[in-house]
């Protein structure tokens, strides 16, 4: 399923990369100048421009029902989405727009599905675990225009943090599900306080509320929209994460990781059955 990292793996990152940290300003039309800190590659460990493409040994039958699902799951979540009446609400101090870029993009693991949809074609890289699951959503999000990041809290932790590194070093968002791959539901992961402290790209916490939805028997009781329904996208301010941070400093910013997710969370659904009113105008993906 979606990924994201646990403190343990990362902090394999820390000790690794003792090298200075090289700065240099970058800026978009939509995203105010940010820097981004690099580290020397003199003896940092090799990053890959591209995700690595090893597929694992699976069988016929596996095989099969990697195509099956990867084009029932591409299908529905087009079909459906296209039908969706989204609205974006931002949080005063957030981006300043939707497609704002490069940026750190966390929400919960059961608004994969409108998620997917929403963001498309903006060439974002997203945690996928290196699991059967995985396989097929990364095939899933690569039709939409996503760069699948393998790895998770379980396995492979480092491995995407490294390229995660690289893509937002071309100035492209990452994307994770900060409660997957397996939860606990609405509990977020360190890993993504420890990418922007790493690289100084801000966090932006995002939630996706429907109207009207099919709510699966799953660990995370995961949201399918029902066709023509609505659906509000709340973003939060973002969240800058210092470069020096001791322990207690660090427990600080994933605190306020995981209120702004429970924060837009509540907002969005608390709200999204007032998409298409004043405050909350239909808005063109």
């Amino acid at each position: 399923m979606f990924g994201s990292w646990d403190a343990s793996e990362l902090l394999m990152i820390t000790r690794v990369d003792k090298t200075p940290w090289l700065c240099f300003t970058i800026g978009t039309p939509a995203l105010p100048p940010v820097t981004i800190r690099r580290v020397s590659t003199a003896s940092a460990p090799p990053v890959p421009k591209q995700a690595e493409t090893k597929i694992p040994d699976y069988t016929p039958r596996q095989r099969f029902l990697l195509w099956l699902i990867s084009w029932v799951g591409y299908l529905g979540i087009h079909l459906i989405g296209m039908t969706l009446r989204f609205s974006v609400s931002i949080e005063d101090g957030g981006p300043p727009a939707f497609n704002t870029h490069p940026l750190i993009l966390c929400f919960w693991h059961r608004a994969i599905f409108s998620s997917t949809f929403a963001f498309r074609d903006q060439k974002i890289g997203v945690i996928t675990s290196e699991s059967f699951d995985g396989e097929y959503i990364a095939r899933v999000i690569s039709k939409f225009g996503y760069t699948p990041i393998r790895g998770s809290s379980s396995r492979g932790g480092v491995k995407a943090l490294l390229f995660s590194r690289r893509l937002l070093e071309d100035f492209r968002t990452v994307a994770a599900t900060t409660d997957g791959p397996k939860g606990p539901v609405f509990i977020a992961k360190p890993g993504p306080v420890l990418l922007a402290q790493k690289t100084g790209i801000p966090i932006v916490a995002f939630h996706i509320a429907v109207d009207d939805a099919w709510t699966l028997n799953t660990w995370d009781k995961f949201i399918i929209p029902k066709p023509f329904g609505r659906a509000l996208i709340r973003m939060s301010r973002t969240i800058d994460i210092p470069a020096e941070l001791d322990a207690v400093q660090l427990d600080a910013y994933q605190a306020e990781l995981q209120a702004a997710q429970d924060r837009v969370r509540d907002f969005a659904e608390a709200n999204v059955k007032k998409v298409g009113a004043l405050h909350f105008p239909f808005a063109r993906l």
